[in-house]
């Protein structure tokens, strides 16, 4: 396990490097000048320094900071020594001038992660059980029903359904139950901890369904097909020849090994945790990931971007590493030997 372990780290290292020089290359190549976008505009100095001179003085110091006046494996080399030697990611060129980008991504981080891991829960603590009741009742009218109703959740579009949502349930809507943005009760003074809480509860109710729905159809099928194509097995047949209750053999003998398709999409889920939803993020005003990298990618924020990319792609090859050796905890034919 250990040697199989140290080859699998040291293969993400390798690629976890490919992924930032691709993802920095194609930052500096990108068409227009980030030094001139308007999010990094501003007065010229006042000290007596022309329109023109006082731009061409801050672009040229700006060039410097984000080595965008070295050539491209130079500016990576230089990026790459400032996190390896001093752990710094470097400023924010835009979306919060000066501060350090891995503090913008602390402060929005909370957020989202609580955010999806609730979204997260729901769709497993749905999809499973679902997924198996459609595979008990293959092509019978129940599974009919469930299918097309899952099918339908998958084909509507997010943005779509939160703008529905809140023209329904939100304040000023025809049911003004939930409030329309954010996450957090505009004030808790003079409230309980019962009532911030319920409160709180409240906000969460719309973003999480939005970001569960399509997520629980879609896995769901995914149980679905892993229970059909593990119900077929002969020691399933055994286990049923043997008079072992049904409800036994499909969650200790079938379950087990049908999770193997679900653990496979846990190697895309650890980083959707923290990437955070775009157009939910925006549509309810939640300051998380998802509006951070928005704000980032219209302002050419190279060192936010580059950070985005970096945490990102870690926890993508973390995610395919633990996946890897879930599977060897799920399924015993499974060996690290003969991987």
């Amino acid at each position: 396990m250990l040697e199989y372990l140290i080859k699998r780290i040291l293969m993400a290292a390798v690629t976890f490097l490919v992924i930032l020089f691709v993802s920095y290359m194609l930052l500096r190549i990108a068409p227009g000048d980030p030094t001139k976008s308007s999010f990094l505009g501003g007065s010229p100095d006042s000290a007596g320094l022309s329109a023109e001179k006082g731009a061409f003085l801050k672009n040229t110091t700006l060039e410097k900071k984000l080595f965008l006046d070295k050539p491209i494996p130079v500016g990576f080399t230089l990026w790459l020594k400032n996190i390896i030697l001093h752990c710094d990611f470097g400023d924010s060129a835009a979306v919060d001038k000066g501060r350090p980008v891995t503090t913008l991504i602390m402060e929005r981080l909370p957020v989202t992660l609580s955010l999806n891991i609730c979204a997260v829960i729901i769709i497993y603590c749905l999809a499973i059980p679902i997924g198996i009741q459609s595979a008990v009742t293959k092509n019978k009218v129940t599974d009919q029903i469930v299918t097309f109703i899952l099918f339908f959740l998958y084909s509507l579009m997010s943005f779509w359904v939160a703008l529905i949502l809140q023209a329904a349930f939100c304040e000023g809507g025809y049911f003004p139950i939930f409030p329309l943005t954010g996450l957090q009760p505009a004030s808790t003074w003079g409230k309980t901890t019962w009532q911030i809480i319920g409160e709180t509860a409240i906000h969460y109710v719309l973003p999480v369904a939005c970001l569960s729905y399509a997520g629980f159809a879609g896995i769901s099928r995914y149980a679905r097909a892993g229970m059909l194509e593990v119900v077929k097995q002969d020691y399933i047949r055994t286990a049923r020849a043997k008079g072992l209750p049904e409800f036994t053999i499909l969650t200790k003998h079938a379950l087990r090994n049908a999770m193997i398709i679900l653990v496979t999409l846990f190697a895309g889920l650890l980083p959707g945790l923290v990437a955070g939803s775009i157009v939910i993020e925006v549509i309810f005003n939640i300051p998380g990931m998802g509006t951070l990298s928005m704000n980032a990618l219209s302002s050419r924020d190279i060192p936010l971007m580059m950070a985005l990319f970096a945490f990102s792609g870690f926890l993508t090859l973390t995610g395919i590493l633990i996946a890897d050796i879930l599977y060897v905890m799920i399924d015993p034919r499974i060996s690290f030997k003969g991987r």
